[in-house]
């Protein structure tokens, strides 16, 4: 999927919680996870992880339950 500015400002826009679960709840095939736009995502899935004080805290407070 291609990257617009509205999904750049929307993705920056959100925390790594919802990062994350976004990553891990979001079934297979979602355009928002396909393409640039994807890629995009992990980035900044991966740049927040590195300012987040406990990423493992945030992971098992998600959960792995939908």
């Amino acid at each position: 999927m291609e990257l617009t500015k509205e999904k750049k400002d929307h993705i920056d826009s959100l925390s790594y919680h919802t990062l994350l679960a976004g990553w891990r709840f979001t079934p297979p095939g979602d355009p928002m996870f396909q393409g640039a736009t994807g890629d995009y995502w992990a980035k900044r899935m991966e740049e927040k992880k590195q300012l987040e004080p406990n990423p493992a805290q945030v992971s098992k407070d998600i959960g792995w339950d939908s």
